[in-house]
């Protein structure tokens, strides 16, 4: 059912909880102090935030950052991003050490309209991953409305996510989320052909249910990185010693008989003894030795994969080909980026998720000529497997 958005409601004057996704990679400054390294995830949530500013709401971000067990951590304090938040929308952004609380209400509740206040990591709160109706409702009594713009969470059912959404009159979607689902369903729902699916990364296990969802729907699915070795292996061909998930190989073996010639695996691997960026690299036409293991799809199988995807009228791309971080197995990850830029460019419509996949984009300079970039990983996958998303199914109905 069609979910309630920004343009369906006024927030003028009302507290807005919006739930971002600030989970954004940290490093250190020359004095020593924690500073964003990459704000991609933040400069997404800009437009949310500055429809609710514009709009004379009071906008009140919150946010979780890495995995600190449900405690505070001064390393994972969401304040660095607050001054980063700030410096972009050349606005004061104030930050609460705390997330709820009497002292987080009564600031909050002294908000003049068109300010901003981001909030302490929720996850330092054990409530939060637990979805503890107790956080939840603390923070829902800071809000007239919730919007959730956090794709990349919206798979997680979290008090911040989806728990907070049952004591709030009004929960709507965020620009940013608005925009992926409008995405994510045209591949999902609306395929056009021929469309392409390139999925790749470490574990075949993180994507068995998007293969079988796509396998239907996708005229090809071009598979790579080590769970193409799991496939391989389940078809008696020799991975020497390639990481592979033996209890994934029978799901792996139906599956490519299920897809009837649509699951295209590699042919030629770059090959060497050990994941090392000294080690000596090689390519594997016929098998890969017993004594070497795959980190990257060979030129064979790049040209392949570049010829498949120049047909394409729809794109979706989730996971490097190899171990794209060392340059000598890189280049099967960016012959791809570069094949689905140039295919977007021939007016195919092209959608990139994860983490690595949109890392690779940006290191090659393709990311501009992407049609949409996804902010979410997982929650991409689970939106394209057809599974239920919490953070959405939480949300008002149209």
């Amino acid at each position: 059912m069609p979910k309630l958005t920004l343009d369906d409601i006024s927030v003028r004057g009302k507290r807005v909880l919006v739930r971002v996704d600030f989970n954004v990679p940290l490093d250190t400054s020359e004095d020593g102090s924690p500073r964003v390294a990459d704000d991609t995830r933040i400069r997404a949530a800009l437009p949310t935030i500055r429809h609710v500013l514009d709009s004379d709401g009071k906008v009140i971000l919150i946010s979780h950052l890495g995995r600190p067990g449900g405690q505070p951590n001064p390393d994972l304090s969401l304040a660095c991003v607050a001054d980063h938040l700030g410096t972009l929308l050349d606005e004061r952004v104030r930050f609460s050490s705390n997330t709820v609380g009497d002292t987080v209400e009564a600031v909050v509740d002294g908000m003049n309209e068109g300010s901003i206040i981001l909030l302490e990591n929720t996850r330092f709160d054990s409530g939060e991953k637990a979805n503890d109706e107790a956080f939840s409702k603390a923070l829902a009594a800071l809000a007239d409305v919730y919007v959730n713009d956090a794709f990349g969470a919206a798979h997680r059912a979290h008090a911040s996510t989806a728990g907070v959404a049952r004591f709030v009159d009004t929960a709507v979607m965020g620009r940013l989320m608005e925009s992926e689902i409008d995405a994510l369903s045209q591949v999902r729902d609306q395929p056009a052909h021929p469309m392409v699916a390139i999925l790749g990364g470490a574990k075949v296990s993180d994507k068995l249910g998007t293969i079988r969802a796509l396998k239907n729907s996708a005229d090809h699915l071009l598979i790579g990185g080590a769970m193409s070795y799991t496939f391989l292996e389940a078809l008696g061909r020799d991975v020497g010693t390639s990481r592979i998930e033996e209890d994934r190989i029978d799901a792996a073996e139906s599956l490519y008989e299920e897809a009837d010639g649509r699951i295209v695996l590699p042919s030629d691997h770059v090959v060497a003894p050990d994941l090392d960026e000294d080690a000596p690299a090689t390519v594997a036409e016929d098998g890969i030795p017993e004594d070497r293991m795959g980190l990257d799809i060979g030129p064979e199988t790049i040209q392949t994969y570049r010829d498949i995807i120049s047909e394409a009228e729809m794109i979706v791309w989730n996971g490097p080909m190899g171990v794209f971080e060392i340059e000598q197995f890189a280049e099967g990850t960016r012959n791809v980026a570069e094949a689905v830029a140039e295919a977007t460019d021939d007016g195919a419509f092209s959608v990139v998720g994860g983490g690595d996949s949109v890392s690779a984009l940006a290191r090659s300079g393709y990311t501009d000529r992407i049609s949409h970039v996804s902010t979410g990983g997982g929650a991409m996958l689970t939106f394209l497997e057809g599974a239920s998303l919490p953070g959405i199914e939480a949300l008002s109905d149209a």
